[in-house]
């Protein structure tokens, strides 16, 4: 190689970057040492953002098409090299190429159970997962704050941070809620947006845009969900009584399938049948009492003949009274129910009201002598 294809060789005439991975987020360009050629095309692509920087400080960005690097578009850089207009010697400037695509499918989770108080549960621990995406949305902001001075940065620099800034943003979220555990499911996505406006002020600070955020499950502890599979098992069950007795004739069938032989397995078949039939035996007897029980508990409503508990003090068919009103015997004084025409204790037949013969007036049916003209009242 001739000393002019050496020097050929060092003068970088195009600059670009063509991205195979999908997570690298700032490359350098070109490798230390080597010139870049004024004059020489810069091809930044979409979702690129082209960063000079000279000497540890940044000089100029450039955002996506072909730039052609020339001091009248490089005024800044221009201006910290001193170069005059036309000045057309190869110049060193590092470049670095950031990745302003959004970077999807991250992962956040807790690592810890988050401590919350629920009302129907008290305290809980409660766990969850989901995804985020973001993308750089300051490439200046980015290189100061995060990059440093390595030649490349992918998202798994930065991944184990912006998790902890997640989780600690969504734990305080939660808890500020006050939504019921089991609540929880129908409020994924306002969550979610509320969560998302939480970020994006943190994510600034680098730099970032976040663009995402989702709620994939909030899930309470182990213990916790089996107690609540026991509780909705019993509510699908309905009534014991009859769950027990379709048990007993299960426990019967695969009793009566079961073909051990020996005396041992006879014993054995012999107790258990036994047991069966006692266990059988019980859950009829309860449940012919229960049957009873609520049977006597029933009555006809005196106007409407519906069919109602004997402790109801109105109808529910007919909206009337059922509580029969006692009064006493015009006769004897027992207490006998209102409206009855005869006594129960001495057989008085019970007038409601006695008319006057000489005035045709109206008295009360204890009255001996007419309230309006004083005549006798015969019984």
């Amino acid at each position: 190689m001739s000393i002019f294809d050496f020097f050929k060789s060092q003068l970088i005439e195009v600059i670009e970057w063509t991205d195979q991975s999908t997570n690298k987020m700032v490359y350098r360009f070109p490798v230390q040492g080597n010139e870049i050629k004024m004059g020489a095309s810069l091809i930044v692509r979409e979702s690129q953002a082209a960063v000079f920087v000279n000497e540890g400080e940044i000089a100029d960005v450039f955002g996506p098409g072909h730039h052609v690097l020339y001091t009248q578009n490089m005024p800044v850089l221009t201006k910290l090299k001193s170069w005059k207009t036309g000045f057309n010697s190869p110049f060193k400037a590092e470049v670095y190429f950031v990745n302003t695509k959004q970077f999807i499918d991250q992962k956040w989770g807790t690592s810890n159970p988050i401590m919350m108080r629920d009302p129907d549960f008290g305290m809980i621990r409660l766990r969850g997962y989901g995804v985020y995406s973001y993308r750089v949305a300051d490439p200046a902001v980015f290189m100061k704050e995060l990059f440093g001075t390595n030649s490349s940065f992918d998202t798994s620099n930065i991944d184990s941070h912006l998790k902890k800034m997640i989780m600690s943003g969504l734990t305080d979220l939660f808890a500020e809620s006050q939504v019921a555990a089991l609540d929880l499911a129908m409020f994924y996505d306002e969550l979610s947006s509320q969560g998302l406006e939480k970020m994006r002020d943190r994510f600034a600070q680098f730099g970032f845009e976040i663009t995402s955020l989702y709620i994939e499950n909030l899930s309470l502890p182990k213990e916790v969900e089996q107690a609540m599979d026991k509780r909705t098992t019993m509510g699908v069950l309905g009534d014991m009584n009859q769950y027990t007795q379709w048990q007993a004739a299960e426990a019967l069938r695969d009793a009566a399938k079961n073909e051990g032989g020996g005396m041992a397995g006879a014993g054995v078949g012999l107790g258990a049948g036994a047991a069966i039939g006692n266990a059988m035996a019980n859950a009829f007897t309860t449940s012919q009492q229960t049957t009873a029980s609520q049977a006597e508990e029933k009555m006809a409503c005196p106007h409407c003949q519906a069919n109602i508990r004997t402790s109801a003090k109105f109808c529910p068919e007919c909206g009337q009274s059922v509580q029969q009103k006692k009064v006493p015997c015009i006769h004897c004084k027992a207490e006998i129910t209102e409206g009855s025409k005869f006594c129960g204790e001495c057989g008085t037949k019970q007038i409601t009201e006695k008319k006057c013969t000489a005035c045709s007036a109206v008295n009360n049916p204890t009255a001996k002598f007419c309230g309006e003209c004083g005549a006798g009242l015969d019984v």
